[in-house]
């Protein structure tokens, strides 16, 4: 059969194949050797490679380390350039990391997988279960099988949620699980995520990135894809909506660690991705701040945590919510995913009450048990933690993250002297209500590739469930956090883990799902309303973009005279340095600080519309920034700051040149151009009136058409010298020249008369009505009336047009 491009068969033949899983069954693959006393996912008990591994491990045995190295670098370099990152809990703001990947993917039976997916989902109904007690009837408490402490003393409940029926009937849609394997065999859920659970978009990089180093074995193993699980989602959320309703993923940031996360999942399911400032509530509506006015929203997938989405009535300190979110939720017109206030369930001592819980509400035991947990705010159960602290981890009741998140707010009993667990005895004593102990896990094994060889690291499986029309659907794979060591609480991220992709294999053909539509009509959809704040990203990433093209055109022109004058002092070198000092750059400095500042705020106005920006952009922008600080430090003034001025233009341009070919002509596009063709005009405003004045010195307006890049226009448009009227004509008065003030203008009208509300009762919109004043004015001039005053006059209407844009469609 033919292989899809890029893709090669294995070379070996099904003898050698059978010969090579054969030899694995009895040895694994480079004498891998699992750790006694512990599961392992490639290895069983007595040693053999698993069934469902052979395949995979007889392609890795005819690898040499050079190909392995090759394919991993493939995946890692895929992550790079797709910007893939993780932000560290307590960590400067900016400390970005790269998504640590483990390039060996987990391997699950597909009938394995199966078994796992009926606990987790008879597991998501009885959180359901639970959550719709809490807020409603409360019958739990009331029967003795929850404490209530845990509901009235726990952060996670929100008291003015209760009694209030979430839109749909239902209060989890998008869970996930933390799950893992004991040395018996059997899985464990080591905790729920049911406030806002991260990590979905990872494991769809997860899985891009590995089939990039698997490709060709990707491509023979029946493993189940997963875009059929966000497609059913998708569909699920669009079919509870309104028909004019939106859809949106609710984000706290960039500053959250999961924003890149965040900014994935919008762009792959094609949502808007808003902030709280994005939001108001209008007679009891969500409503989101667009170019064109307030829209309404019918579905938030939250990203952020409950509190903090409503400062009116929940946490009055939070600056990322939105007021009257609850008063919307009263009146049913918007759907939460999860529900606000469904983070309860994730507290740590709720593991110690579920099996009863189960057995009440449901009527069965539970398919899939928690990890044992003992709450300590009962004496029976005190004294049972007490009397075995050596094989237990004691940490907070109320914490929602599993015991090896917890950055040290856990106690492991194993490794405390009879003087300490006597400590702990009083403790418990103590503060037992804020307590709970759990039996400390050892978890499963699963190789990974350290230093040339397959080692076993600890790990737990992620696991992601969605509320679709045909009921909760268990995505077939997630993500595999790998330990650094033999350490389970090195399984964390922030402590040094990694994260590997997770196949479930099935023994015959899987379905290859997309989440493109099958059908052969189609309705062609115009793109959803542009968020007010999104606009204003896209206008002043183009302000920052031609600023620091002018910048750089300006430093180029001044660094080639200066290695020729070898003098600071010159007129035309001293007279352009006070042009830049003006302009807060620093002519000492062969790459300015400021120059350095503008292309980081061009990056940070980039990663605030993740979700509107395309990969190729993104990475040529970071390449420019990462580009200008290695010239910061590297270049010296004069030639070499020349070269490096060359090369900074050249990857600007090329960034440029991506968004001009590749951006849909929609009204983010008009914006991002409005605001590069008004920041260009103010640049050459600005340059005609210091250096083409009577008093300019010698060579000015030889390097007026040097940076304004029409040397040659102006030869051939102008059969004399260079002289103040020809370059005043050719750079501020010639609607053909896209380097002209009159080009910018005519272009920003040109874009305007695009935009919404241009029009508004047959009458011209205020910005309209001053771009067209503007570009009027310019229009009628000619080269001999252009003097300082009327360039003054014109930087000063130019940036008061800026102004009247942000009023329009920025507040």
């Amino acid at each position: 059969m033919p292989q899809p491009p890029g893709r090669h068969r294995l070379k070996t033949t099904n003898a050698q194949a059978e010969r090579i899983e054969a030899a694995l069954a009895d040895a694994p693959a480079r004498a891998y050797a699992p750790l006694p006393g512990v599961a392992d996912e490639m290895v069983d008990t007595e040693g053999r490679v698993r069934p469902v591994w052979r395949p995979f491990l007889s392609a890795l045995e005819r690898m040499d380390e050079t190909e392995l190295a090759g394919r991993f670098a493939r995946a890692d370099r895929y992550l790079r350039d797709a910007g893939v990152f993780y932000r560290a809990y307590g960590k400067e703001a900016g400390t970005d990391r790269a998504w640590p990947l483990s390039h060996i993917p987990v391997l699950i039976d597909e009938d394995e997988w199966e078994s796992l997916s009926r606990g987790l989902v008879q597991r998501a109904e009885l959180l359901e279960a639970v959550v719709a007690d809490i807020y409603g009837t409360n019958a739990l408490v009331a029967n003795g099988l929850l404490p209530p402490a845990l509901v009235a003393s726990n952060d996670e409940f929100l008291r003015p949620l209760v009694g209030v029926q979430p839109a749909g009937r239902h209060f989890l849609h998008f869970v996930s699980f933390e799950i893992g394997r004991g040395p018996d065999g059997n899985w464990w859920v080591l905790s729920d995520r049911t406030q806002a659970p991260s990590g979905a978009g990872f494991a769809l990089e997860n899985r891009v990135a590995t089939t990039r180093a698997f490709s060709d074995v990707y491509a023979e193993t029946h493993a189940h894809r997963l875009a059929g699980f966000f497609g059913a989602f998708r569909s699920t959320l669009q079919a509870g909506k309104a028909p004019d309703d939106r859809i949106a993923v609710l984000t706290p940031g960039l500053a959250n660690e999961t924003y890149f996360e965040h900014a994935y999942i919008a762009r792959y399911l094609g949502f808007m991705l808003l902030e709280g400032e994005d939001l108001t509530v209008v007679g009891g509506r969500v409503m989101v701040r667009t170019v064109a006015g307030l829209k309404p929203v019918g579905v938030l997938w939250r990203r952020l945590d409950a509190a903090f989405a409503d400062p009116l009535e929940l946490n009055q300190n939070s600056h990322i919510g939105t007021p009257g979110m609850v008063e919307a939720l009263r009146s049913g017109s918007v759907t939460f995913v999860n529900a606000l206030g469904a983070g309860i369930v994730e507290t740590r001592a709720f593991l110690a009450f579920l099996p009863n819980i189960c057995r009440h509400l449901l009527g069965e035991e539970q398919r899939l048990p928690s990890i044992a947990t003992w709450w300590c705010g009962q004496k029976e159960e005190r004294a049972h933690v007490a009397a075995n602290v050596g094989r237990m981890v004691i940490g907070p009741a109320y914490s929602t993250r599993p015991f090896f998140d917890d950055n040290g707010q856990s106690v492991l009993g194993s490794g405390l002297r009879d003087t300490a667990r006597q400590s702990i005895t009083e403790w418990l004593a103590t503060d037992g209500a804020r307590l709970v102990g759990q039996e400390a896990v050892t978890l499963s094994t699963t190789p990974a590739f350290v230093d040339g060889r397959l080692v076993p690291r600890p790990m737990s499986l992620r696991v992601f469930a969605a509320r679709t029309r045909d009921g909760w659907q268990i995505m077939p794979g997630g993500f595999a956090r790998i330990g650094s060591g033999d350490n389970v609480s090195a399984i964390a991220m922030q402590e040094g883990g990694s994260a590997a992709d997770v196949w479930i294999v099935s023994r015959k053909p899987v379905e290859r799902t997309s989440l493109l539509p099958a059908e052969e009509e189609f309705t062609r959809t115009m793109p959803g309303s542009l968020p007010s704040r999104a606009a204003d990203n896209l206008f002043w990433l183009g302000r920052y973009i031609e600023r620091s093209e002018g910048a750089l055109r300006v430093l180029r022109a001044w660094h080639g005279r200066y290695a020729e004058y070898a003098d600071p002092e010159q007129p035309l070198l001293k007279d352009v340095t006070d042009y830049l000092d003006a302009l807060d750059i620093d002519t000492a400095e062969a790459v300015p600080t400021s120059l350095i500042r503008n292309i980081d705020s061009a990056v940070f106005s980039a990663s605030n519309i993740r979700d509107r920006f395309s990969p190729d952009g993104w990475l040529a922008l970071n390449d420019l920034s990462k580009t200008a600080r290695r010239f910061h430090v590297s270049i010296e003034p004069g030639d070499d700051a020349t070269r490096a001025m060359t090369v900074l233009l050249r990857k600007l341009a090329g960034f440029a040149g991506l968004v001009h070919e590749n951006m849909y002509r929609f009204t983010g596009w008009r914006f991002l151009s409005i605001g590069r063709y008004l920041e260009r005009g103010l640049h050459m405003t600005r340059l005609l009136g210091h250096l083409s004045g009577e008093d300019a010195p010698d060579g000015a307006l030889d390097m007026l058409l040097e940076i304004g890049d029409s040397v040659m226009t102006h030869r051939r448009r102008y059969n004399v010298a260079t002289a103040h009227l020809t370059v005043t004509d050719l750079l501020a008065l010639d609607a053909l020249n896209p380097r002209s003030i009159l080009y910018q203008l005519n272009e920003i009208k040109n874009e305007i008369e695009q935009l919404p509300d241009a029009y508004a009762n047959g009458q011209m919109s205020p910005f309209y009505r001053e771009a067209m004043r503007l570009h009027a004015g310019l229009a009628v001039m000619t080269p001999e009336t252009m003097t300082d005053a009327v360039y003054e006059r014109l930087e000063a209407e130019l940036e008061k047009l800026s102004d009247i844009l942000a009023q329009t469609y920025l507040s």
